[in-house]
């Protein structure tokens, strides 16, 4: 179902879920061309308009709801124009905090509750990590949607199912509301520069819940928004996309895209694969190393892009010295930096965490093979384990 904004021609439709209980465009939804373009149809603004409310969006009032403590300021807006704009647009993202733990080690996880879409009334989790070194900052690990499709045999998130994909409006707001939770206060007060700084938030990875690239479109607009100059301004770099392998997906996104990439690979063998990770029957390792291959190919200059591996490692599956070697067989022509992961179990699994010296082992044959390979740190205490820093240590 779509909605045709209420403007001058040529009309312009939307999706029904980007369109907020009111019935009000959420203008998170939208890439800066289509801002551009809206402005126009809806209200009959120049174009340039459209640069003026992308910047107020992410750049000159990232945190604000909406533009009325804008009217007035340097680059602000008319109480007229604002008042037009409040009666056909919003400034939310479909999604409201409805709670927050914070475990003893600093990390801290929001429970965002969809108030917009198929989804409405489900919640996401959106993960704020603090990241190592003398200056405090923060990884946020966010979601692309509430379950996931993949079925993937260790994943807790695979045993739901797919209930709903996020718009483009959701996942961004989950980046603005992880800026607004490491400022002094959180989410539960508003906006106070006389507080003192947030915490800088400066690396974004999809790892949270949902298969990002099933979802492939609202991921793209929000990679879009959030390495935008004039939007969030994360470098490409600094924003990374997982992947179980959905390799013509993943394709068509590293030719759009400059944002890192990672891919979940957990298992050497096809056999094994199919098991663990399903979509493996459509996708089987050769395709999946040939296009990795061919997109971070290792003899690339040092400046050129690199693919992070991600392997869980689970005690008797895929854990062994010969899954080791082989993995590095794999990779020899790519180039990756291998991300090793401790499995965290939760109720009901069937698997278990390789103990420390399988794990040792593991990690010493792909030294000695030439990987550049890191063991990832859990953080948040066991019941926020599973989320990410070692690729951005530095």
């Amino acid at each position: 179902m779509t909605i045709a904004a209420s403007s001058n021609p040529p009309e312009v439709a939307y999706p029904a879920s980007w369109y907020d209980g009111e019935g009000r465009l959420m203008l998170k939804n939208l890439t800066l061309e289509q801002l551009s373009d809206w402005v126009v149809a809806a209200l009959g603004e120049p174009r340039s308009r459209g640069m003026q409310l992308w910047r107020a969006l992410y750049h000159s009032w990232p945190l604000l709801e909406d533009l009325r403590p804008t009217i007035g300021t340097p680059n602000g807006f008319s109480a007229a124009f604002v008042d037009r704009l409040t009666r056909v647009a919003s400034l939310g993202g479909g999604m409201e905090v409805a709670g927050v733990s914070t475990a003893p080690d600093g990390t801290q996880k929001l429970a965002c509750r969809l108030t917009t879409g198929p989804a409405a009334g489900m919640e996401v989790e959106c993960v704020l990590i603090p990241m190592p070194g003398s200056k405090p900052r923060m990884t946020v690990c966010i979601s692309s949607q509430v379950g996931c499709a993949q079925n993937c045999q260790f994943c807790f998130t695979g045993r739901m199912g797919l209930l709903g994909q996020l718009s483009p409006a959701q996942i961004v707001q989950q980046v603005v509301l992880a800026k607004r939770q490491a400022r002094p206060g959180g989410v539960a007060k508003p906006p106070d520069p006389s507080s003192g700084p947030e915490v800088p938030v400066t690396n974004v990875v999809f790892m949270g819940m949902g298969e990002p690239l099933h979802n492939a479109g609202s991921v793209a607009v929000a990679v879009e928004v959030l390495t935008h100059p004039q939007g969030l301004g994360f470098p490409a770099s600094r924003v990374c996309v997982s992947t179980v392998g959905l390799v013509p997906e993943m394709r068509a996104f590293a030719a759009r895209s400059r944002a890192a990439l990672a891919v979940s690979l957990h298992a050497t063998t096809d056999e094994v694969r199919n098991w663990l990770v399903p979509i493996n029957r459509r996708h089987p390792l050769r395709e999946l190393v040939a296009a990795l291959e061919e997109l971070f190919p290792a003899e690339a200059q040092r400046a050129g892009r690199h693919v992070l591996v991600q392997y869980v490692l689970l005690r008797g599956v895929n854990d062994g010295e010969a899954d080791a070697h082989r993995l590095a067989d794999l990779l020899a022509r790519v180039r990756c930096k291998v991300n090793l992961i401790g499995f965290n179990p939760h109720p009901g699994t069937r698997f278990a965490p390789s103990g420390e010296r399988a794990t040792q082992a593991f990690l010493a044959v792909l030294r000695q093979r030439g990987c550049v390979v890191m063991l990832r740190a859990s953080r948040g205490g066991e019941e926020m384990a599973a989320v990410y820093r070692s690729y951005w240590a530095t």
